[in-house]
């Protein structure tokens, strides 16, 4: 006969093996006194016996409880049944404890369902899953693991990233290893491990995610192992991501609610010989306050020190088993009793997966990948640049000569995020010479009195669709200043402005007028309609004597992406294979990949205060020099050109100078125009600034205010100094000397 899956069931979840001690020592005690119960002090007996044996022969049990800081033979009596509690209680449907006689048994429905072919069978079952679970057990080794890393990893990190063998051992061989762990083979165990996406990470990690609270270590609760950036130590936390906090507070409000959420966990679960203080020391920068707000609980292992694979493992298990109270016990209940006192409505809204700050580089990566499959090449950084851009404002200007393939960059990249012109989430609006107003791409009123959506209003009420709140959308406006853009672009640039967090999204004032909407479904469709959070404004303007400037409120508003420098001799090359990635899937990619985490400088401030500091620092100098000319810039270029150096530094996609010499040329040059003699100082002195020191190139200015042909002639064909501090603000900047010289104008948009 073939037991019964009620039977078989019982030691799939094997978070320690005193379930099947348990039966096997009640099923030993029955044989023995041929009864139908037996006494549960001799069957306690029989179990405490067990593991002091397999002690007493060197072998890896199950540890005591980590709160008596007992070996199994020193265990007393109220011990060993406060032990027990947990696996009589699993086991419930099969077996009881008569309190009253002091006995142990199977029920009779069960014992007589198995008879006694099936006892037998249970009782070789217990003992096979017994043996699995020991085996696991004996062959892992954690200890080595942990001192591997911190003996290994400060040097591997001047070595070579790709394919490097620490990226094996927390990638694949930890997880792997960790899986076999009888406590750790549940399904909804997900476990992962990194040392950095590209780039090697300050802070590599593993850890163990229970995928019915959180699939990332971004936000939710997780157990993860954090080793020091010096290698001076490992820390085993149970911590929260710091996206845990809701979007719409600052810094320091996020910090609180981090910590008060900390002190809840700490009140529902045992926590036993953890430390919970702020006292773990990761980093000495950035985002070391991220982890010591986020941390509740932690078991320190010092380098050198790390204690015995049983006491490692030990200390997991007892982590693993409070996580997992906290998950059931809390979490799930909670839920269930959510769902039942709130109604089901037709769309039940999911909940967006933010996407890991580690995991970026890699996306981007794709990305550039989907745009070479389709035979275009774009220069070194532009993808990330691209990115970025949008990550800091959701309205990008890609400007250049016709044809060099801006429109293009914006839908394939649209089309490697999933979004396509089939689907309603890429949308194309060409912009003509004769609009004037607001209305030729809100709408209007017709004399009806019926509200006419414009082209950009109907992409509005596709996105904000409850279905579609988090899925991506690109509007691309091409040829934007083919008409003048404040006439007809104000309104959308107003609204912009008003964006503030509103239960954790990104909301603004709204675009459409009330005296527009007089019918009662008018008001229903377009009514409280702002720019949803997960539409991305990408404008394309061609540099030339038919398009109209820009002011600087637009300017101010943007990064601008130049595509004036081409190279005609870039060939698609038919040999070369680019892979997609089996782990990439564009529809994983929800609009919180391109959206702002900041809108206010605030918001960012207390975790990238150096950075912020050092990135202001810089632009006050640039200010001293634009006031001449009056292009010197406010607040809002000075948070924008923070945020997208925060991003990049979070993200580590470029140096600290690239990404500079990017914003400079994006945010600062544009403002640049005029004939007068101050403009040519100013432009000197910033391309000072830009070649540095160690280009091998002297710029004095005093020699170079008449006549700069020696110094913009080395650039004569769009090149640069290779050790140019900025080479790619140099380049412009001569440039733009040289139109001065030249035709005695010069502006960042003349081609």
């Amino acid at each position: 006969m073939s037991l019964p899956e009620s039977i078989t069931q019982i030691f799939r979840r094997k978070q320690k093996s005193y379930k099947m001690v348990l039966i096997l020592s009640l099923i030993e005690e029955l044989k023995t006194t041929n009864q139908e119960r037996a006494s549960y002090d001799k069957v306690k007996n029989r179990f405490l016996g067990y593991y002091i044996q397999q002690q007493d022969l060197g072998h890896r049990v199950d540890e005591t409880p980590i709160r008596y800081h007992a070996r199994w033979n020193e265990i007393m009596k109220g011990q060993l049944n406060s032990i027990l509690t947990t696996p009589v209680k699993v086991l419930s449907e099969v077996i009881f404890v008569d309190t009253e006689d002091n006995s142990i048994g199977f029920y009779s429905e069960i014992k007589n369902q198995l008879g006694e072919a099936g006892l037998r069978q249970l009782e070789n079952l217990a003992k096979e899953e017994l043996h699995k679970y020991n085996n696991a057990m004996q062959q892992f080794s954690l200890k080595n693991h942990l001192e591997n890393i911190m003996a290994q990893y400060v040097h591997a990190k001047r070595e070579p990233f790709k394919d490097h063998s620490l990226g094996t051992l927390l990638r694949k061989t930890i997880p792997s290893e960790l899986r076999a762990l009888p406590f750790l083979n549940e399904e909804h165990y997900k476990i992962q491990g990194s040392i950095g996406q590209g780039k090697w990470a300050d802070v590599p990690w593993f850890s163990i995610l229970d995928k019915r609270i959180t699939s990332t270590t971004q936000s939710g609760e997780y157990v993860v192992y954090l080793f020091a950036e010096n290698m001076s130590a490992v820390y085993l936390t149970l911590a929260q991501g710091v996206t845990t906090a809701p979007k719409e507070k600052g810094s320091k409000d996020k910090y609180a609610y981090l910590r008060n959420k900390t002190q809840e966990i700490r009140e529902l679960i045992p926590l036993a010989n953890m430390n919970k203080d702020e006292n773990i020391q990761l980093l000495g920068h950035g985002r070391g306050n991220d982890y010591q707000a986020s941390t509740v609980a932690y078991i320190k292992y010092e380098r050198g020190k790390v204690p015995s694979d049983e006491q490692l493992v030990k200390d997991l298990q007892n982590v693993i088993e409070d996580y997992r109270i906290y998950v059931e016990d809390h979490i799930l209940n909670e839920t269930a009793s959510t769902l039942e006192v709130e109604p089901v409505t037709e769309y039940i809204e999911s909940v967006p997966e933010p996407i890991d700050d580690a995991e970026i580089p890699s996306f981007l990566q794709q990305i550039q990948s989907h745009i070479r499959r389709q035979g275009f090449f774009f220069s070194e950084h532009l993808i990330e640049n691209f990115y970025l851009s949008l990550k800091a404002k959701p309205f990008v200007i890609l400007a250049g000569i016709s044809g060099t393939g801006k429109t293009r960059l914006v839908k394939l990249f649209a089309e490697a995020l999933g979004a396509t012109r089939d689907n309603c989430q890429f949308t194309l609006i060409p912009v003509r010479p004769d609009w004037s107003d607001p209305a030729d791409l809100l709408g209007y009123k017709d004399l009806s009195g019926r509200f006419q959506p414009g082209p950009i209003t109907k992409v509005f009420v596709e996105a904000r669709q409850p279905e579609n709140q988090h899925k991506p959308y690109f509007i691309c406006l091409d040829e934007m200043n083919l008409a003048r853009v404040e006439h007809y672009f104000s309104d959308l640039l107003s609204v912009m402005e008003t964006q503030e967090w509103r239960e954790g999204r990104i909301t603004t004032q709204d675009l459409i007028s009330p005296t527009l909407l007089d019918t009662l479904e008018d008001q229903e469709e377009y009514g409280s309609l702002g720019i949803p959070e997960n539409v991305f404004l990408i404008g394309t303007v061609n540099m030339d004597e038919t398009t109209h400037p820009f002011s600087k409120k637009v300017l101010d508003r943007a990064n601008t992406l130049e595509f004036n420098y081409i190279n005609l001799e870039q060939y698609p090359d038919l040999g070369e294979q680019v892979e997609a990635s089996d782990s990439f899937d564009a529809a994983e990619l929800n609009h919180l990949f391109l959206r702002s985490d900041y809108l206010q400088l605030v918001d960012a401030y207390d975790v990238n205060k150096e950075l912020v500091v050092r990135t202001t620092e810089r632009l006050v100098k640039i200010n001293a020099l634009l006031e001449d000319i009056h292009a010197h810039v406010g607040f809002r270029v000075r948070d924008a050109i923070c945020f997208y150096m925060i991003y990049n530094d979070r993200y580590k996609l470029m140096s600290e100078e690239e990404a500079f010499d990017w914003q400079l040329l994006q945010k600062i040059l544009p403002r640049i125009q005029g004939s007068h003699s101050s403009v040519r100082r100013v432009l000197l002195s910033l391309i000072k600034g830009a070649i540095g020191s160690g280009a091998g190139v002297t710029v004095n200015i005093e020699e170079l205010k008449e006549d700069a042909t020696p110094l913009y002639m080395k650039w004569a064909a769009g090149q640069t100094p290779p050790t140019a501090k900025h080479p790619q603000t140099a380049r412009k900047l001569a440039f733009m000397l040289r139109r001065l010289e030249e035709d005695g104008f010069t502006s960042f948009w003349l081609s």
